[in-house]
């Protein structure tokens, strides 16, 4: 099966390559680095580095690193990371956060999942220990992994029930590398349980590390000068919205008339903002766009601000009264709620959380969270809150405790990681 599985890699390769390039005219990262995604890397300027591997595919999952690899940096000085991704916003993310770190965080996007390709990658970084990131189990990168020994771990990771009925349908492909991982850091309980039935070996509950991740100073900060821009207007933040989610909010704002309020529309994928302000201005609604509001957040008379820019999330959060988790309106599983229960913010989901659902379920029933059934029953609620500054104080508090509560992720993976590095 897995020869099977490399060959379709190999025949569909111009596919891929050419959707790769497709990609970089709205995102141009994506034509960057081309070579490194078929197996071939520049010289290391020192080759005798050694090289803890942290594999983040994405934004999400190289933010939940964060916290992991500050402590792998504090507790392994002779070590470097590699830091690797798919996504080219992936990619930024990581050199927002590491790149202060100079030699001792290497990025680079790893190769597609062909053995020949994995296998150039691992002779060439020679790294000493593998951590995926929560759902990332490639066959040939774990049997390439096997055969240069080296060891892997799996992170923070998560498995829904959807994810697992997936799964088994290639079960003789996939339950062979999810059973030579050596350790798995799971998120939850239930995701454990599911791991375990999908085949994965020395499991443990670590939690999530995305409630270790300290929100920046300079974003609190931002967001507390954007808030004195507004004066006393009220901010309903929509985050991270998937593709379909706009039109439903932008539908129910239409119907509400002049707003009083500001509602600050983020999406997910920034390859989106040009349809998102699109959107926008065909709902005949008054638009600001953050890109173009330089050192400033002036909404002035707008109805909607497009936040349109990057790494700026956490800003957007300490601005808002109210936050909504895209994700969740329409059923794309929802998307990571945990900044905003950082920040001490009340947050509102749509119905479909099962990518979150152990940590949404348990903050709806700490009062840190509230379920709507859709975009009018968003705004309904939005309303409540919004004059409700008692009831939005106590989901607020509710929030702020509710994550402090469940940090310590970061140092129960790091025991896990312990025996599989030589020190």
């Amino acid at each position: 099966m897995r020869l099977l599985y490399s060959a379709f890699w190999w025949i569909g390769m111009p596919l891929v390559l050419l959707r790769l390039w497709r990609r970089g005219r709205q995102e141009p990262g994506y034509r960057q680095h081309i070579a490194e995604r078929l197996g071939f890397y520049p010289v290391l300027p020192d080759g005798t580095v050694r090289f803890i591997w942290v594999h983040a595919v994405s934004v999400g999952e190289t933010r939940a690193a964060e916290p992991l690899i500050d402590a792998l940096l504090r507790e392994y000085p002779q070590h470097a990371i590699l830091l690797t991704h798919m996504t080219a916003t992936g990619r930024a993310t990581g050199a927002q956060l590491f790149g202060k770190q100079g030699r001792r965080v290497v990025q680079s996007f790893l190769p597609y999942d062909t053995g020949w390709m994995c296998a150039r990658f691992l002779r060439h970084f020679r790294p000493e220990a593998c951590i995926l990131m929560e759902t990332e189990v490639w066959p040939n990168l774990v049997e390439q992994c096997k055969r240069y020994d080296v060891p892997v771990m799996l992170a923070n990771a998560r498995l829904s029930e959807r994810s697992l009925r997936r799964g088994q349908r290639f079960s003789s492909l996939l339950r062979p590398a999810a059973g030579a991982v050596a350790r798995v850091g799971a998120q939850s309980e239930a995701d454990a349980a599911r791991l375990r039935a999908f085949g994965a070996r020395h499991v443990e509950v670590t939690g999530s590390l995305k409630f270790d991740v300290q929100p920046p100073a300079e974003m609190i900060d931002r967001g507390a000068t954007w808030r004195r821009m507004l004066g006393a207007r009220k901010v309903l933040l929509c985050a991270s919205t998937r593709e379909g989610e706009e039109q439903l909010i932008l539908d129910a704002l239409g119907k509400q008339g002049k707003a009083d309020w500001l509602t600050v529309i983020v999406p997910r994928h920034p390859q989106r903002f040009d349809e998102v302000a699109a959107l926008i201005e065909a709902h005949g609604l008054n638009m600001r766009r953050r890109s173009s509001m330089g050192d400033v957040f002036l909404a002035g008379e707008a109805d909607v601000v497009l936040g349109d820019s990057m790494g700026e999330m956490f800003a957007y959060y300490a601005v808002c009264d109210v936050a909504f988790i895209g994700g969740s309106l329409l059923p794309m599983g929802g998307q990571n709620p945990i900044e905003a229960f950082a920040l001490g913010k009340a947050v509102l989901v749509g119905q479909h959380t099962f990518n979150f659902q152990v940590i949404t379920e348990d903050a709806i029933a700490a009062g840190a969270a509230a379920r709507v059934a859709d975009a009018a029953e968003l705004l309904r609620m939005w309303a409540l809150l919004q004059s409700d500054e008692m009831a939005r104080s106590r989901m607020g508090s509710a929030a702020a405790g509710f994550a402090l509560q469940h940090r310590g992720a970061t140092a129960r993976t790091m025991a896990m990681l312990k025996p599989l590095l030589r020190g």
